[in-house]
Formats: structure tokens, C-alpha cells, sequence
């Protein structure tokens, strides 16, 4: 496996895995050993970053991650996240924020019981607090650092304006935000401002919730419990017209002898050196189908094309449901 870094300092393989759908988010959740084999396989074929969230569940996830990790902890990189208002005892969440200081320390302490550790490496920061300012968010973790506790700081979907702030408090590590050929939002601002601050990038949903694999088109019938209802960007006829950014995945993993997932993963590899995506499966077949990315090559020409080809598509619907989308900073 090729590795990356994130930041100065913190290295991880090419390619992280994704998580949260194994609890749950894109149907029921698939059953517990199972995931637990698939998270060790994905380490002995070179996976070196885990992504959770105590969200994710809530708290299911990371005990998952946790019962996974914990016979080669020494040997990978947890990431999981803090920032909703969630009780730590029940799991019940109001749907709001919570970033008050002693909220995330007590996020953290609950953290390291589930994961079955006694540190977290990459701590980010779920959704921008709008009522604790960023300078404090930044100082709480700071002191999880000093602490031992913590290793790394990140921050998920921010504005420029407050990963700014923030790493002047405390020097950022990653930022982790959605990007893909069906969301290049990242582009016009956010890319610059984290190569100037030496800031590494997480893309989650790189292969756009599964969209650009090029098994989901108009006709796809999601499981009642799947977030994907609930996405304008899913709707039936949103899907019939963003067929079209497949069309051209597909036409170019044609010619390499590739698969869809695999050019749109490569094509996000390609961007940045410091671009890390975890990508998310159920599958054992996906997690292989998605590693050999990393092997594959793109050419400036196949990157020309892809460019030109898709910068004539306008992508149809939101990503993200109206609610979810006012908790962002982008």
C-alpha cells in the first residue's frame, strides 16, 4: 500500500475506511463479526486509516472500531469526532451542536472506552459549533494533546474562515469534508487555504455515496431506512440526469480496463499528494474492488478528459438534505 501525510506528521495509507455505514445510514446494519473481519482484512491488505464518529450510531460504531482495532491498535490511525449534542449515558441526541470544552473532553473520555484505547490520533470536530467560538474548540483539544489523550486535530466540513482561526490556535492536521466528481464544491476555495496552511484532506463519500460506481441509476430502489431517501441529489430524477458524470467514469475506466469506482477514486488521488478518501463498504469485493485505485495510473490525458468532459455537466440536486446542510460551514 502506497501512504500519505496528513499534515506534518502523521502518516496513513492512501485510501482510509469508512465506517459508518456498517452500523447503519445506507440500510440496517450488517452483522457485527462480519464487520469486524472486514475491518482486519482491510489492514492486512495495507489499510492503515479508520474512520468513525461517536455519532455514528450513536456510540455503535466506535465500539465496533474498538473491538476491531484493539489486537493491532499499534499499528493503524483511529479517527473519530466530536461536536453533537448527544447524551453520553442514553445516546439521545436534540439534532443540535454541542462544542462546549468540557463537553468535548467528556466526548473524548467516553471515546477512548469504546475504542479500547488509551488515545485518539485524529480527533475532528463533527459540525462547526456556531456558539462556542472555534479559538476555544481549538483549546479544548489542545489541552486532550497535552493530555496525552489525543494525538492529531482535524475539523469536518468548516468554512475557510474558521480552519483559519482554528489552526492558528492549534495546528490542524486534516480537514475532512465531501469531494468528488459529483461534489467538487472543495475546488474554488477550501483546496487552496489547506495546501497553504500544509493542511492534509479527507474526502468522505468520494464515490458519492456510491452514485459514481455506476450500479445505482433512475430505477434503484434504496432500503426505507437509507439516508439516500432523503438526499435531493437521489431523487429519481436528479439520479436520471447525473447519469450522465457516470457516462463519463465509465467511459474512461473502459479504456484502462478499470472500474468506475476505481477512476473516480484515482481521479481523487490524482488531485492532491495530501489527499487521503475513505471510501465505505460492506463488501469485502468493494474494499478490493476500491484498493486497486491506488494502483491505478492516470494520465494527464485521461485527467484533460475527465476535466473537460465534466465541467459540461451541471450536477442536478442538493448533496445533503436542507436540515443537514445549515450544520455545514462550506
Amino acid at each position: 500500500m502506497k501512504m500519505r501525510k496528513l499534515g506534518n506528521s502523521l502518516e496513513v495509507s492512501a485510501l482510509g475506511l469508512g465506517c459508518m455505514g456498517m452500523t447503519g445510514v445506507y440500510g440496517p446494519a450488517t452483522d457485527k463479526s462480519l464487520m469486524i473481519k472486514l475491518i482486519r482484512d482491510a489492514h492486512d491488505r495495507g489499510v492503515t486509516l479508520f474512520d468513525t464518529a461517536e455519532a455514528y450510531g450513536p456510540f455503535t460504531n466506535e465500539a465496533l472500531v474498538g473491538e476491531a482495532l484493539q489486537p493491532i491498535r499499534d499499528k493503524v490511525v483511529i479517527a473519530t469526532k466530536f461536536g453533537f449534542d448527544i447524551d453520553l449515558e442514553t445516546g439521545a441526541r436534540t439534532g443540535g451542536t454541542n462544542s462546549r470544552p468540557e463537553h468535548i473532553k467528556a466526548v473524548a473520555d467516553a471515546a477512548l472506552k469504546r475504542l479500547k484505547t488509551n488515545h485518539i490520533d485524529l480527533f475532528y470536530q463533527h459540525r462547526v459549533d456556531q456558539s462556542v467560538p472555534i479559538e476555544d474548540v481549538a483549546g479544548a483539544v489542545k489541552e486532550l494533546i497535552a493530555a496525552g489523550k489525543v494525538k492529531h486535530f482535524g475539523l469536518s466540513e468548516a468554512g475557510v474562515q474558521t480552519i483559519r482561526r482554528a489552526h492558528a490556535v492549534l495546528p490542524l492536521t486534516a480537514v475532512q469534508s465531501e469531494y468528488s466528481l459529483f461534489w467538487r464544491g472543495p475546488e474554488a476555495e477550501l483546496l487552496p487555504v489547506l495546501e497553504e496552511l500544509g493542511i492534509g484532506f479527507v474526502p468522505f463519500s468520494p464515490l458519492g455515496a456510491g452514485f459514481l460506481t455506476g450500479k445505482i441509476d433512475e430505477h434503484t430502489k434504496f432500503a426505507k431506512d437509507d439516508f439516500r431517501n432523503l438526499v435531493p441529489r437521489f431523487s429519481q430524477e436528479a439520479r436520471k440526469a447525473n447519469m450522465a458524470i457516470v457516462a463519463v467514469v465509465k467511459g474512461v475506466a473502459d479504456r484502462k480496463g478499470a472500474t468506475p469506482a476505481q477512476v473516480a477514486l484515482a481521479w481523487l488521488l490524482a488531485q492532491k499528494p495530501w489527499i487521503v478518501p475513505i471510501p465505505g463498504t460492506t463488501k469485502l469485493s468493494r474494499l478490493e474492488e476500491n484498493l486497486g485505485a491506488v494502483e491505478l495510473d492516470l494520465t494527464s490525458e485521461d485527467l484533460a478528459e475527465i476535466r473537460a468532459e465534466t465541467s459540461k455537466i451541471k450536477v442536478e440536486g442538493e448533496r445533503l438534505p436542507e436540515a443537514v446542510l445549515k450544520l455545514t460551514g462550506l
